[in-house]
Protein backbone atom coordinates (compact mmCIF):
# COMPACT_ATOMS: atom_id res chain seq x y z
CA UNK A 1 0.00 0.00 0.00
CA UNK A 2 2.87 2.38 0.78
CA UNK A 3 4.03 2.02 -2.82
CA UNK A 4 0.58 2.70 -4.26
CA UNK A 5 -0.24 5.93 -2.46
CA UNK A 6 1.69 8.41 -0.35
CA UNK A 7 -1.09 9.21 2.12
CA UNK A 8 -2.24 7.22 5.12
CA UNK A 9 -3.54 7.29 8.70
CA UNK A 10 -1.73 5.69 11.62
CA UNK A 11 -3.71 4.39 14.59
CA UNK A 12 -1.84 3.70 17.82
CA UNK A 13 -3.72 0.82 19.42
CA UNK A 14 -1.61 1.01 22.58
CA UNK A 15 -3.06 4.52 23.03
CA UNK A 16 -6.59 3.08 22.83
CA UNK A 17 -5.73 0.52 25.50
CA UNK A 18 -4.16 3.21 27.70
CA UNK A 19 -7.23 5.44 27.32
CA UNK A 20 -9.53 2.61 28.41
CA UNK A 21 -7.41 2.05 31.50
CA UNK A 22 -7.32 5.77 32.29
CA UNK A 23 -11.11 6.05 31.99
CA UNK A 24 -11.73 2.88 33.99
CA UNK A 25 -9.65 4.39 36.80
CA UNK A 26 -12.43 6.99 37.18
CA UNK A 27 -15.19 4.46 37.86
CA UNK A 28 -15.95 2.22 40.81
CA UNK A 29 -14.85 -1.42 40.72
CA UNK A 30 -17.66 -3.52 39.31
CA UNK A 31 -19.01 -0.78 37.04
CA UNK A 32 -19.09 -2.08 33.48
CA UNK A 33 -17.29 -0.23 30.68
CA UNK A 34 -18.73 0.00 27.18
CA UNK A 35 -16.35 1.02 24.38
CA UNK A 36 -18.33 2.73 21.62
CA UNK A 37 -16.87 1.75 18.24
CA UNK A 38 -19.61 2.97 15.90
CA UNK A 39 -18.80 4.80 12.64
CA UNK A 40 -15.90 2.41 12.02
CA UNK A 41 -14.47 3.22 15.42
CA UNK A 42 -14.87 6.98 14.85
CA UNK A 43 -12.78 6.50 11.71
CA UNK A 44 -10.04 4.56 13.49
CA UNK A 45 -11.09 1.04 12.40
CA UNK A 46 -13.81 -0.67 14.40
CA UNK A 47 -12.43 -4.22 14.46
CA UNK A 48 -8.93 -3.19 15.54
CA UNK A 49 -10.18 -0.63 18.07
CA UNK A 50 -12.64 -3.15 19.52
CA UNK A 51 -9.81 -5.63 20.06
CA UNK A 52 -7.61 -2.99 21.69
CA UNK A 53 -10.43 -1.69 23.90
CA UNK A 54 -11.27 -5.20 25.12
CA UNK A 55 -7.57 -5.82 25.80
CA UNK A 56 -7.55 -2.60 27.84
CA UNK A 57 -10.42 -3.81 30.01
CA UNK A 58 -13.64 -2.89 28.21
CA UNK A 59 -16.52 -5.24 28.99
CA UNK A 60 -18.89 -4.48 26.12
CA UNK A 61 -18.98 -2.73 22.76
CA UNK A 62 -21.46 -0.23 21.36
CA UNK A 63 -22.36 0.46 17.72
CA UNK A 64 -25.11 2.36 15.90
CA UNK A 65 -26.30 -0.19 13.33
CA UNK A 66 -26.84 -3.90 12.89
CA UNK A 67 -24.38 -3.94 9.99
CA UNK A 68 -21.66 -2.44 12.20
CA UNK A 69 -22.29 -5.15 14.78
CA UNK A 70 -22.35 -7.91 12.16
CA UNK A 71 -18.94 -6.77 10.89
CA UNK A 72 -17.51 -7.22 14.39
CA UNK A 73 -19.08 -10.66 14.76
CA UNK A 74 -17.72 -11.72 11.36
CA UNK A 75 -14.27 -10.62 12.54
CA UNK A 76 -14.56 -12.98 15.49
CA UNK A 77 -15.55 -10.56 18.24
CA UNK A 78 -17.50 -12.47 20.90
CA UNK A 79 -18.02 -9.74 23.54
CA UNK A 80 -21.54 -8.37 24.07
CA UNK A 81 -22.37 -5.81 21.37
CA UNK A 82 -25.06 -3.18 21.90
CA UNK A 83 -26.90 -1.53 19.02
CA UNK A 84 -27.49 1.86 20.58
CA UNK A 85 -30.24 2.98 18.18
CA UNK A 86 -33.36 0.84 17.84
CA UNK A 87 -33.00 -1.16 14.60
CA UNK A 88 -35.82 -1.41 12.03
CA UNK A 89 -38.26 -4.25 12.79
CA UNK A 90 -37.15 -6.07 9.65
CA UNK A 91 -33.65 -6.55 11.08
CA UNK A 92 -34.82 -8.42 14.19
CA UNK A 93 -33.78 -11.76 12.73
CA UNK A 94 -30.21 -10.53 12.24
CA UNK A 95 -30.18 -9.13 15.77
CA UNK A 96 -31.04 -12.57 17.14
CA UNK A 97 -28.73 -14.43 14.76
CA UNK A 98 -25.71 -12.38 15.78
CA UNK A 99 -26.57 -12.35 19.49
CA UNK A 100 -26.81 -8.57 19.72
CA UNK A 101 -28.27 -6.40 22.47
CA UNK A 102 -30.51 -3.84 20.77
CA UNK A 103 -32.06 -0.65 21.99
CA UNK A 104 -35.82 -0.97 22.23
CA UNK A 105 -38.31 1.87 22.47
CA UNK A 106 -41.29 0.94 20.27
CA UNK A 107 -43.85 -1.83 20.38
CA UNK A 108 -43.34 -2.58 16.69
CA UNK A 109 -39.73 -3.56 17.25
CA UNK A 110 -40.62 -5.41 20.46
CA UNK A 111 -43.09 -7.56 18.51
CA UNK A 112 -40.59 -8.21 15.72
CA UNK A 113 -37.83 -9.12 18.19
CA UNK A 114 -40.20 -11.42 20.09
CA UNK A 115 -41.20 -13.21 16.90
CA UNK A 116 -37.61 -13.61 15.67
CA UNK A 117 -36.42 -14.92 19.05
CA UNK A 118 -39.34 -17.35 19.32
CA UNK A 119 -38.65 -18.74 15.83
CA UNK A 120 -34.99 -19.17 16.79
CA UNK A 121 -35.98 -20.74 20.14
CA UNK A 122 -33.87 -18.11 21.86
CA UNK A 123 -34.26 -15.35 24.42
CA UNK A 124 -33.18 -11.96 23.08
CA UNK A 125 -31.98 -9.39 25.61
CA UNK A 126 -32.70 -5.71 25.02
CA UNK A 127 -32.04 -2.40 26.75
CA UNK A 128 -34.90 0.05 27.11
CA UNK A 129 -33.96 3.40 25.57
CA UNK A 130 -35.46 6.24 27.62
CA UNK A 131 -35.85 9.84 26.46
CA UNK A 132 -35.14 12.21 29.34
CA UNK A 133 -34.96 15.42 27.35
CA UNK A 134 -32.66 15.03 24.35
CA UNK A 135 -35.79 14.34 22.27
CA UNK A 136 -34.04 12.18 19.72
CA UNK A 137 -35.00 8.58 20.46
CA UNK A 138 -36.59 6.68 23.30
CA UNK A 139 -39.67 6.08 25.39
CA UNK A 140 -40.68 9.21 27.31
CA UNK A 141 -39.34 8.93 30.86
CA UNK A 142 -42.81 9.36 32.37
CA UNK A 143 -44.15 6.51 30.20
CA UNK A 144 -41.30 4.06 30.74
CA UNK A 145 -42.87 1.96 33.50
CA UNK A 146 -46.16 1.61 31.64
CA UNK A 147 -44.36 0.73 28.41
CA UNK A 148 -42.36 -2.06 30.07
CA UNK A 149 -45.55 -3.33 31.69
CA UNK A 150 -47.14 -3.51 28.23
CA UNK A 151 -44.40 -5.88 27.09
CA UNK A 152 -45.12 -8.45 29.78
CA UNK A 153 -46.13 -11.72 28.23
CA UNK A 154 -44.21 -11.23 24.97
CA UNK A 155 -42.19 -14.44 24.57
CA UNK A 156 -38.53 -14.59 23.72
CA UNK A 157 -37.42 -11.15 24.93
CA UNK A 158 -35.93 -10.01 28.22
CA UNK A 159 -35.07 -6.51 29.42
CA UNK A 160 -31.42 -6.62 30.43
CA UNK A 161 -30.99 -2.90 31.07
CA UNK A 162 -32.27 0.66 30.89
CA UNK A 163 -30.46 3.73 29.60
CA UNK A 164 -30.64 7.32 28.49
CA UNK A 165 -28.36 9.81 26.76
CA UNK A 166 -27.33 13.28 27.96
CA UNK A 167 -27.42 16.33 25.72
CA UNK A 168 -25.24 18.67 27.81
CA UNK A 169 -22.97 16.53 29.99
CA UNK A 170 -20.01 18.42 28.53
CA UNK A 171 -21.24 21.75 29.98
CA UNK A 172 -20.45 21.87 33.73
CA UNK A 173 -23.21 23.42 35.81
CA UNK A 174 -25.84 23.16 33.07
CA UNK A 175 -29.32 23.06 34.60
CA UNK A 176 -30.73 21.02 31.73
CA UNK A 177 -28.23 18.26 32.46
CA UNK A 178 -29.46 18.24 36.06
CA UNK A 179 -33.04 18.04 34.82
CA UNK A 180 -32.23 15.02 32.66
CA UNK A 181 -30.58 13.30 35.63
CA UNK A 182 -33.65 14.00 37.77
CA UNK A 183 -36.05 12.67 35.12
CA UNK A 184 -34.00 9.51 34.69
CA UNK A 185 -33.77 8.88 38.43
CA UNK A 186 -37.51 9.47 38.86
CA UNK A 187 -38.34 7.05 36.04
CA UNK A 188 -36.07 4.40 37.54
CA UNK A 189 -37.78 4.80 40.92
CA UNK A 190 -41.20 4.43 39.32
CA UNK A 191 -40.12 1.28 37.49
CA UNK A 192 -38.78 -0.22 40.69
CA UNK A 193 -41.99 0.75 42.50
CA UNK A 194 -43.78 -1.37 39.89
CA UNK A 195 -41.40 -4.23 40.71
CA UNK A 196 -39.66 -3.92 37.34
CA UNK A 197 -36.08 -5.13 37.47
CA UNK A 198 -34.03 -2.47 35.67
CA UNK A 199 -30.90 -4.59 35.24
CA UNK A 200 -27.85 -2.73 33.88
CA UNK A 201 -28.54 0.99 34.22
CA UNK A 202 -26.38 3.35 32.16
CA UNK A 203 -26.37 7.00 31.19
CA UNK A 204 -22.79 8.35 31.24
CA UNK A 205 -21.13 9.17 27.93
CA UNK A 206 -17.46 10.23 27.80
CA UNK A 207 -18.14 13.67 29.31
CA UNK A 208 -20.33 12.33 32.11
CA UNK A 209 -17.89 9.51 32.82
CA UNK A 210 -15.16 12.10 33.42
CA UNK A 211 -17.15 14.94 35.00
CA UNK A 212 -20.20 13.36 36.70
CA UNK A 213 -19.43 10.23 38.75
CA UNK A 214 -22.96 10.32 40.19
CA UNK A 215 -24.24 9.21 36.76
CA UNK A 216 -22.07 6.11 36.41
CA UNK A 217 -24.74 3.65 37.63
CA UNK A 218 -23.95 0.09 36.49
CA UNK A 219 -22.12 0.93 33.27
CA UNK A 220 -20.50 3.85 31.44
CA UNK A 221 -20.34 4.32 27.67
CA UNK A 222 -17.20 5.98 26.31
CA UNK A 223 -16.82 6.97 22.70
CA UNK A 224 -14.71 10.01 21.81
CA UNK A 225 -12.46 9.71 24.88
CA UNK A 226 -11.55 6.17 23.85
CA UNK A 227 -9.67 7.69 20.92
CA UNK A 228 -7.75 10.18 23.05
CA UNK A 229 -9.95 13.15 22.16
CA UNK A 230 -11.58 15.23 24.86
CA UNK A 231 -15.34 15.84 24.72
CA UNK A 232 -14.92 19.28 26.32
CA UNK A 233 -12.25 21.63 27.62
CA UNK A 234 -13.52 20.91 31.13
CA UNK A 235 -12.35 17.27 30.93
CA UNK A 236 -8.72 18.04 30.08
CA UNK A 237 -7.64 18.55 33.69
CA UNK A 238 -9.48 15.44 34.90
CA UNK A 239 -7.87 12.67 32.87
CA UNK A 240 -4.85 12.27 30.61
CA UNK A 241 -5.75 10.84 27.20
CA UNK A 242 -3.49 9.90 24.29
CA UNK A 243 -4.71 10.75 20.77
CA UNK A 244 -4.67 7.53 18.77
CA UNK A 245 -4.78 8.76 15.15
CA UNK A 246 -2.22 10.58 13.05
CA UNK A 247 -2.74 11.50 9.39
CA UNK A 248 0.32 11.65 7.18
CA UNK A 249 1.42 12.03 3.58
CA UNK A 250 4.60 12.34 1.56
CA UNK A 251 5.47 15.31 -0.61
CA UNK A 252 4.78 14.47 -4.25
CA UNK A 253 6.12 17.65 -5.87
CA UNK A 254 8.05 20.77 -4.93
CA UNK A 255 7.97 23.85 -7.16
CA UNK A 256 9.10 27.44 -7.05
CA UNK A 257 6.57 30.12 -8.02
CA UNK A 258 7.05 33.80 -8.62
CA UNK A 259 5.63 36.79 -6.77
CA UNK A 260 1.94 37.22 -7.52
CA UNK A 261 1.38 33.71 -8.84
CA UNK A 262 -1.70 31.87 -7.59
CA UNK A 263 -2.21 28.34 -6.25
CA UNK A 264 -5.14 25.96 -6.79
CA UNK A 265 -8.74 26.54 -7.87
CA UNK A 266 -9.97 30.11 -7.79
CA UNK A 267 -6.53 31.47 -6.90
CA UNK A 268 -7.57 32.25 -3.32
CA UNK A 269 -3.86 32.51 -2.53
CA UNK A 270 -1.21 34.53 -4.37
CA UNK A 271 2.45 34.48 -3.41
CA UNK A 272 3.58 37.74 -1.81
CA UNK A 273 7.15 36.97 -2.91
CA UNK A 274 8.95 34.15 -4.73
CA UNK A 275 7.78 31.10 -2.80
CA UNK A 276 8.34 27.33 -2.63
CA UNK A 277 5.14 25.25 -2.80
CA UNK A 278 4.95 21.56 -1.80
CA UNK A 279 2.07 19.33 -2.89
CA UNK A 280 0.63 16.49 -0.80
CA UNK A 281 -1.63 13.72 -2.22
CA UNK A 282 -4.40 14.31 0.28
CA UNK A 283 -7.69 16.12 -0.25
CA UNK A 284 -11.30 16.55 0.74
CA UNK A 285 -12.15 13.07 -0.56
CA UNK A 286 -9.91 11.81 2.26
CA UNK A 287 -11.37 14.05 4.95
CA UNK A 288 -9.23 17.17 4.59
CA UNK A 289 -12.26 19.41 4.44
CA UNK A 290 -12.34 22.12 1.76
CA UNK A 291 -13.43 24.57 4.45
CA UNK A 292 -9.93 24.28 5.96
CA UNK A 293 -8.41 25.92 2.88
CA UNK A 294 -5.86 28.61 3.79
CA UNK A 295 -6.64 28.00 7.46
CA UNK A 296 -4.49 25.14 8.78
CA UNK A 297 -0.85 24.13 9.17
CA UNK A 298 1.06 21.04 8.06
CA UNK A 299 4.28 19.77 9.66
CA UNK A 300 7.27 19.00 7.44
CA UNK A 301 10.72 18.35 8.94
CA UNK A 302 9.30 19.52 12.28
CA UNK A 303 8.40 22.96 10.90
CA UNK A 304 4.92 24.44 10.56
CA UNK A 305 4.01 25.04 6.92
CA UNK A 306 0.89 27.00 6.04
CA UNK A 307 -1.62 25.24 3.80
CA UNK A 308 -2.38 27.55 0.87
CA UNK A 309 -4.94 27.66 -1.89
CA UNK A 310 -8.13 25.68 -2.00
CA UNK A 311 -7.88 22.08 -0.86
CA UNK A 312 -8.68 19.88 -3.87
CA UNK A 313 -10.42 16.50 -3.95
CA UNK A 314 -7.12 14.62 -4.04
CA UNK A 315 -4.37 17.17 -3.33
CA UNK A 316 -3.42 20.06 -1.11
CA UNK A 317 -0.57 22.53 -1.26
CA UNK A 318 1.56 24.13 1.43
CA UNK A 319 3.85 27.13 1.53
CA UNK A 320 7.38 26.10 2.51
CA UNK A 321 8.97 28.58 4.95
CA UNK A 322 12.11 30.35 3.79
CA UNK A 323 15.20 28.36 4.68
CA UNK A 324 13.43 24.99 5.00
CA UNK A 325 14.74 22.37 2.58
CA UNK A 326 11.86 20.16 1.43
CA UNK A 327 12.16 17.36 -1.13
CA UNK A 328 9.86 14.90 -2.85
CA UNK A 329 9.14 11.99 -0.49
CA UNK A 330 9.49 13.98 2.73
CA UNK A 331 6.94 12.96 5.35
CA UNK A 332 4.29 15.54 6.22
CA UNK A 333 1.95 15.39 9.19
CA UNK A 334 -1.55 16.75 8.79
CA UNK A 335 -2.78 15.51 12.19
CA UNK A 336 -0.35 14.37 14.86
CA UNK A 337 3.16 15.14 16.09
CA UNK A 338 6.47 15.69 14.38
CA UNK A 339 9.45 16.74 16.43
CA UNK A 340 8.29 19.16 19.12
CA UNK A 341 5.28 20.36 17.12
CA UNK A 342 1.74 19.01 17.04
CA UNK A 343 -1.42 19.57 15.02
CA UNK A 344 -4.57 18.17 16.61
CA UNK A 345 -8.04 17.31 15.44
CA UNK A 346 -9.15 20.06 17.80
CA UNK A 347 -7.16 22.51 15.68
CA UNK A 348 -9.06 21.40 12.59
CA UNK A 349 -12.36 21.49 14.46
CA UNK A 350 -11.69 25.02 15.69
CA UNK A 351 -10.85 26.20 12.16
CA UNK A 352 -14.13 24.75 10.88
CA UNK A 353 -16.33 25.73 13.81
CA UNK A 354 -17.22 22.11 14.53
CA UNK A 355 -16.26 19.32 16.98
CA UNK A 356 -13.41 16.82 17.00
CA UNK A 357 -15.91 13.94 16.61
CA UNK A 358 -16.73 15.12 13.09
CA UNK A 359 -13.07 15.52 12.16
CA UNK A 360 -12.17 12.00 13.30
CA UNK A 361 -15.10 10.37 11.52
CA UNK A 362 -14.45 12.41 8.39
CA UNK A 363 -11.11 10.91 7.38
CA UNK A 364 -12.17 8.73 4.49
CA UNK A 365 -12.09 5.01 3.95
CA UNK A 366 -9.70 5.31 1.00
CA UNK A 367 -6.96 6.36 3.42
CA UNK A 368 -5.04 3.24 4.41
CA UNK A 369 -5.21 2.65 8.17
CA UNK A 370 -1.91 1.45 9.61
CA UNK A 371 -2.66 -0.01 13.02
CA UNK A 372 0.41 0.15 15.24
CA UNK A 373 1.31 -1.47 18.54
Amino acid sequence: MADRRWAWAEVDLTAVEANVRALKALIRPGTLFMAVVKADGYGHGSVQVASAALAGGADRLGVATVDEAARLRQAGVTAPIHVLSEPPPGSAGLVVRHGLVPALCTRDFALALSKAATVAQAVAPFHLKMNTGMNRLGVAAEDAAAFVESLRGLPGISMEGVYTHFATADAPGDWEFDRQVQRFDAALREMRDHRIECGIVHAANSAATILHPETHHGMVRCGIALYGLHPADATRSRVELRPAMSVKARVTQVRRIGMGEGVSYGFTYHAAAPTTIATLPLGYADGMRRGLSNGVKVLIRGAECRQVGRICMDQLMVEVPRGLDVSMGDEAVVVGSQGASMISMDDHASALGTINYEIACGFGARLERRHLR
